[in-house]
């Protein structure tokens, strides 16, 4: 079964029922969201009554909880240590992140490796594992890293690099790899030949461990390094290209999420390209519909 879905939103007052009933109204079944605003530390607390109220709703809709995922701020930087007053701050609020998942009984958590900034990509490499070995100590919950587009000195852009910090983690079983396609594509590798990359990846790292895949078009070259999203099969990766992604029979249990940009950064397109991809038939007409609420 395809388990599709999207970046939804997660507010104050409906919290995790809104975020589902969001999701829902997209047709999909399964999503991703913060579990408060990404760019600052301001949170409120989990309301259990709400979540329990969702955690039931998924279970009569069938849709299957531990395949939600939730995404890490990305004010979050665990790969730079030169003020380290900062670089424990990102271990401490990754921590308090990684209590309210397991507050919402998530399992999966997506987490931007990081940025060296000038201390090299080694030590920041070692930083990150060493940020993560301090989180894992007390939760259950799996901590995702993302592939990059290699933009600055983003970490993560090169599978190389990805392994060496799963390598020096501790707990092997709570890392894994969230996979995200513009990403890729702007770091370099040609996802047109993806089951050629997938076995890259499973020689490199191994395919049991990616348990999200990010499935985004790119409005940039192959290469690029600029990671800037566009809407599905809208860009230079392409629908045919993304759509093999979808459907590969080697991920097929693994969530599929769009974070592809609203239109006219107000229009979320998600319902669309959700019926688009079920329907597996390009629309070139996808945007205007959008706009008009067709």
């Amino acid at each position: 079964m395809l388990i599709i879905g999207s970046h939804v939103g997660f507010k104050k007052d409906t919290q995790l029922l809104g975020s589902l009933n969001e999701a829902m109204s997209y047709g999909a079944n399964t999503f991703m969201f913060y579990t408060g605003a990404p760019q600052n530390t301001a949170r409120y607390p989990i309301d259990n009554e709400l979540t329990l109220k969702a955690i039931k709703l998924m279970e009569d809709s069938d849709i299957d909880y531990s395949k939600v995922i939730v995404h890490a701020p990305y004010i979050i930087n665990l790969a730079n240590d030169s003020d380290l007053d900062k670089y424990n701050f990102s271990i401490q609020f990754l921590q308090e992140e990684v209590k309210r998942c397991s507050l919402l009984g998530i399992k999966y958590m997506v987490l931007h490796p990081g940025s060296h900034v000038g201390v090299g990509i080694e030590k920041g490499i070692s930083n990150i594992a060493n940020g993560i070995n301090a989180i894992l100590n007390n939760t259950d919950v799996v901590i995702l890293l993302e592939t990059m587009a290699g933009k600055g000195t983003e970490i993560g852009s090169k599978l190389e690099e990805i392994k060496a910090i799963i390598d020096l983690v501790d707990n092997k079983e709570q890392i894994g790899v969230c996979l995200d396609t513009c990403h890729l594509s702007d770091a370099g590798y040609d996802i047109n030949k993806f089951d050629e990359f997938l076995k890259m990846f499973d020689e490199i790292i191994g395919l049991d461990k990616i348990h999200c895949v990010h499935i985004n078009d790119s409005k940039n070259d192959n290469g690029s390094h600029k990671d800037r999203h566009e809407n599905f099969g809208f860009g230079k990766i392409g629908f045919d290209t993304l759509m093999n992604i979808v459907y590969n029979s080697k991920l097929v249990n693994v969530p599929k999420i769009l974070e592809t940009p609203y239109v006219e950064k107000t229009f979320p397109p998600y319902k669309y390209e959700i019926e688009m991809i079920k329907s597996k038939k390009f629309d070139n007409d996808l945007i205007n519909k959008i706009k008009s609420g067709q």
